[in-house]
């Protein structure tokens, strides 16, 4: 059974194989994104693609999709009730964002 199985079908099954392009389009980091741009309470913790996400919610995509980003690879955020968030992550959700610093490429 397993002879028949090529690479690509195993790597549309399982996350842990795809590659750092995929990162930014995974729906659960985009999740995360939402949840904290929202500052929605919950536990967040991202690492090369893994992800967990304890409270939260996924992103409401109507009318349109939501955007944001995640610009690093890991990183952790604590979303308290009344708006108290501690993070590891500084940055923007602003999808266009090509540094840290801020600044958007056009």
């Amino acid at each position: 059974m397993l002879g028949n199985t090529n690479l690509k079908n195993i790597s549309k099954k399982f996350a842990i194989a795809r590659n750092s392009v995929s990162f930014a389009e995974n729906e659960a980091i985009r999740a995360i994104a939402y949840s904290m741009d929202l500052l929605l309470p919950g536990l967040y913790i991202w690492l090369l693609g893994f992800s967990i996400r304890i409270g939260g919610s996924v992103p409401d995509d109507i009318p349109y999709k939501y955007p944001g980003k995640i610009h690093e690879l890991t990183g952790i955020a604590l979303v308290l009730p009344g708006y108290r968030i501690f993070t590891t992550y500084q940055g923007s959700y602003d999808p266009k964002q090509t540094s840290n610093t801020g600044t958007n490429g056009f």
